[in-house]
Order: C-alpha cells, then structure tokens, then sequence
C-alpha cells in the first residue's frame, strides 16, 4: 500500500510539473521580469504619483506581474521540495498525508496561477462594456434579457466591481429588449470576454397561461473599455448623431429636455447610445467610448477571421453562435456548448455564481490556441 501511495505521489508530482512548465511557456518570464523593471523605474518619478486616477492601469499591470511572478517562484520552489519530501517519505510512511495535503496546496495555488496566465492578453486587464439583448420572442426574451443582466450584476458586485448603467431600453410588459453596463475593475474584460455570444433558456414561461415550455435567446456582446491613449479613429462626417428624452421603466421620463444620445458610425451601422448622464454633452462622451470599444472589437474581429482563413478554421462567430444553454425544465442544467462544463445548481448560477463557466472558458480557450 505505501509503494502505491508514493507511486501515486511522484505521479501527481510529475502531472503538476508539466503543467507549470506549459505556464512558464505562455508567461515568458524574461520579458515579465523587464516589464516589471521598466514600471519600477516610471513609478519612481515623483511626477508619476501626481496623477494617480491617470496611472491606476500602471499601477494595477504591475501588482499583477509582480503577484504573478512571486506566485510562479513560489510554486516552483514548492514542486522542488515536494519531490524531496517524497523520496523521504518512502523511509517515514507518517509522513504521506503531510506530503499529500503539500500537494494539495500546490495544485491549488498552481490553479490560481493558471488563471492568472490565461488573463495575460492586451485588453484583459481593462473594464469592461457588457450588453444584454433580447432575442425574438416578445416578452419571454426581455425577461430572459433581464434576468442575464441580473446575472452578471450579482457576479460583478461579489466580485466588488463597480458596476454603472450605460443604456437600457425596458420591454412595455417585463423584462428588458437591451441594456448596456461598464463593469469597472481589475481583468473585468479578461474574465467576462468568454460570455459573447448566444445564451439559450428553456423553461416553462410564467407569461404563458397554459404553462407550456418555451425556449428563448438573449445575445451577450463584451467589449473592452479603451484607453485615450489608443488610436481608433472616428470621423465627425462617419457620425449620425440623434437625441431624445430619456426615459426609465414604466414609460416614465428621467427628464423633460433631450439629453439622452444615439450615434450611428455610417461605415459599419453600429449603434450605440447613452441615457444615464445628466446632460446631452455626457451621454455623448460616453455614447462615443461605447463606440470606440465597439470599433476596436470589430478591428480584433476582422483579425481573427483573417487568422482561421489561414488555418482553416470555419467555425460561425457572433450573433449566431450558441454557446451556453439554461435549461429550467423538465430538468435542471446549465451547460458552456464550447467547453462541456455543466452544472445542476441553476439558482447559483443565475444569482451571479459563474466563476467555474469563465476559469473552464479561459483553460479551453488557452488550450486551442496551444494546439
């Protein structure tokens, strides 16, 4: 028994060590470790710390390098001494529960580190534009709409990011026909960017007097909040810009003059809007941010599908691809279509509890481009 422990032990030990060393491919800890190098030196300006609102980006990029790299020693240290324990464990049989709870914590803290690598991409670290549309389906749809909003404010706020209201168009009976959200924190975009796409309910409609089953759709879009910095050219004569009241639930005006703003870029037909400010001049700054993130996301788009034409990839992207359906009825279940993760704890899940739905994302998607 204690030879098929240590066996098992070593076993685990190598499985942990391949998957560290995948980690140590992806991170490139020379390039980390300049990075983090040249930060030290900008934030050593006393004029840096004079625009702190400014730099908060720097700041965070650089607890996140720093964070990651501690955690990589730190794990690879620990891989080292767990071999050692092993080997002496085959001469001290007491001592495998202690090497195997050692394990534990490793596998543990090697999973943390994982996510950390899979969050490493150019955008992630920023907020994040989320907007919820209802599929066809009248009423069914817009509460469908409202209860995924619902979803993704309970994940947001638990996680304890800020989250404020772009835009939202109420349905005249329930729910919501669109709404649009800045979810601002650290990795917001990195986290949330797995939920574009199309996300299928299947339930018995509380709408529906003879009870019947109905299958609706909503559309999640998630774009990142873009920095001034980055140039994403938007022309004024590209611009249709249209105003009108604002309004909330129910019909009722927020207030009586046309500070709400809806712009259309002419070149691709996007649409964006804003009613949430005070005034005409701040829901446009904020329609135009919208736009901007939407423009860089098309530009990521247009990159993407020119990759996959490359390598053969043809699989749909956008508004028609499924990628997750909720089923209420006759049973219970939630499953990610991309990934195969699936779980029966359908009130968890709608009450903001989709860590495990985006970390099985970011492990599948890190995997596909690896292979």
């Amino acid at each position: 028994m204690k030879a098929q422990n240590v066996v098992e032990l070593k076993g685990k030990v190598e499985e942990l060590k391949k998957r560290f060393e995948e980690i140590r491919e992806v991170l490139n800890l020379p390039s980390l470790k300049e990075e983090l190098r040249k930060l030290d030196e900008t934030m050593s300006s006393p004029e840096f710390w004079n625009s702190q609102d400014k730099n908060r980006e720097l700041i965070q990029r650089r607890k996140w390098l720093e964070e990651t790299l501690e955690s990589f020693e730190t794990i690879e240290a620990s891989l080292k001494d767990a071999q050692e324990l092993i080997e002496l464990s085959q001469d001290e049989p007491d001592m495998l529960s202690m090497v195997a709870e050692e394990i534990e914590s490793i596998e543990r803290k090697l999973g943390e580190l994982e996510i950390k690598t899979y969050l490493s991409g150019e955008m992630d670290s920023k907020n994040a534009f989320l907007t919820v549309q209802a599929g066809t389906g009248g009423t069914e749809a817009c509460d469908w709409a409202q209860m995924l909003l619902r979803m993704y404010k309970r994940w947001a706020e638990d996680k304890g990011y800020e989250v404020e209201m772009v835009d939202i168009t109420p349905d005249d009976v329930a729910g919501i026909k669109s709404a649009t959200v800045l979810i601002k924190g650290p990795y917001a975009y990195g986290y949330l960017k797995g939920e574009n796409g199309v996300h299928r309910l299947v339930r018995i409609s509380p709408f529906d007097s003879n009870a019947r089953r109905h299958t609706s759709f909503a559309a999640v879009s998630v774009v990142p909040q873009i920095d001034e910095d980055i140039n994403i050219e938007i022309r004024d004569e590209d611009l249709k810009l249209e105003t009108f009241r604002a309004s909330g639930a129910g019909g009722q005006y927020v207030n009586k003059t046309d500070t709400a703003v809806r712009i259309t870029h002419i070149p691709t037909g996007i649409v964006v809007s804003c009613q949430q400010e005070r005034s005409q001049f701040q829901n446009r700054r904020k329609a135009l941010e919208l736009l901007k993130a939407k423009l860089y996301q098309l530009e990521q788009q247009k990159l993407e599908e020119k990759r996959k034409e490359y390598e053969g990839d043809k699989k749909d992207i956008g508004w028609g691809h499924q990628i997750r359906s909720y089923v209420f009825h006759p049973y219970k279940m939630i499953k990610d279509l991309r990934t195969g993760y699936e779980t029966g704890n359908v009130d968890a899940v709608m009450d903001g509890d989709i860590d495990s739905f985006i970390e099985n994302y970011l492990k599948w998607r890190a995997s596909k481009r690896k292979n």
